[in-house]
């Protein structure tokens, strides 16, 4: 979850089975919250989930507000359909755009 969480912060978009989606949605969900919140103890809980200081300043510093009036529902699965190899249900997990616009 810790990878999949930072690419998702780093790329603000990434494919994956279906499955993991859902799993990634409340992980990243509750870490944005933290971003939002803001103080050095939300920042200390953040980074024992994303491991990357570079990922972890954007989320605080870009995608923590971007998110400021939004009371949750961060994230959006769009589901792609099946993978060419084995048939697993791909889906689309990214960050929905800013609350005003």
């Amino acid at each position: 979850m810790r990878n999949m969480a930072t690419a998702l912060f780093r790329h603000e978009r990434i494919e994956t089975t279906t499955a993991k989606a859902k799993e990634l949605r409340p992980y990243a969900e509750r870490l944005i919250t933290l971003a939002r919140r803001g103080d050095l103890h939300a920042r200390r809980q953040a980074a024992r989930r994303i491991q990357d200081r570079e990922v972890l300043g954007k989320l605080f510093d870009d995608i923590g507000p971007r998110f400021e009036g939004r009371p949750g529902g961060y994230t959006r699965i769009l589901k792609l359909g099946h993978r060419q190899g084995d048939a697993a249900d791909m889906a689309l997990i990214e960050l929905v755009e800013r609350a005003d616009s």
